[in-house]
């Protein structure tokens, strides 16, 4: 398989709207566009220190999500960010009933073996004691396994987590062959809402979209949490919406 399939499939989808301003978080990269569309991603270790936004105004879209391809880091949770600035909009999805992947997804993950690449803030209070579940990390804490033990663990498993921000690092199509046998969630807001991923064995897309752009620039600048800004959508396949194919 082309693993760089993924990525030219999401640069793809992008238009030609402009960048209008571009913030680097301690825990979020933002960019925003001049029609007030706005997009989020991780802010990844890795990469160069980038300090002169105004580089990318006026780019387009288009362009700046080109920068996903990048091994620099800092720049592809650029370009990551500009793919969900075009993907992930709230009205696209509407309102929606259980949208965070860990309680959606809850009673499936009961009782099996599941397995959670990235660990998440709240993932114990969601998981915990009711599954036989490993975590995969590539800063890992106490109880979790470095990410290496991905290629060893998440065959067996019968229930992934992923999150989005493996689209980063390039680790994504590799982990999605890994969980081919497992009910597969990719979630997170750096998650882009496309069903590129239904196609590679994805199972369910669980993400995040703005819909207040100037108050996500208030949260990402702060370092605060960036839920108020937006709302989580999920969708799994067979139900993206055909504006997002």
């Amino acid at each position: 398989m082309n693993p760089w399939k993924l990525y030219d499939k999401l640069i793809a989808t992008v238009d030609d709207d402009k960048v209008s301003r571009v913030r680097i978080g301690a825990s979020w990269t933002m960019v925003e566009t001049e029609s007030g569309r706005a997009g989020l991603a991780s802010s990844s270790s890795g990469g160069s220190v980038i300090t002169d936004m105004s580089q990318f105004a006026g780019m387009p879209l288009s362009r700046a999500a080109e920068m996903i391809k990048s091994w620099d880091f800092s720049q592809a949770a650029i370009g990551l960010a500009a793919i969900n600035a075009h993907l992930n909009r709230g009205a696209l999805f509407g309102s929606q009933q259980n949208p965070d992947a860990f309680l959606r997804y809850r009673d499936m993950a009961r009782g099996k073996k599941v397995g959670v690449v990235g660990h998440f803030a709240y993932l114990e209070s969601r998981l915990a004691g009711i599954c036989d579940m490993c975590v995969l990390e590539r800063k890992p804490s106490a109880g979790d396994y470095p990410d290496p033990a991905c290629e060893y663990l998440l065959p067996e498993m019968d229930v992934v987590f992923i999150t989005g921000s493996a689209v980063i690092n390039k680790t994504m199509p590799r982990l999605l062959e890994l969980c081919k046998n497992a009910f597969t969630v990719i979630c997170g807001p750096s998650t882009p809402m496309d069903g590129v991923f239904f196609e590679m064995g994805a199972d369910a897309l669980c993400g995040f979209c703005v819909n207040d752009a100037r108050d996500c620039l208030r949260l990402v600048a702060q370092d605060a949490a960036i839920f108020p800004c937006g709302q989580m959508v999920c969708v799994e396949r067979g139900e993206i919406i055909e504006s997002l194919t």
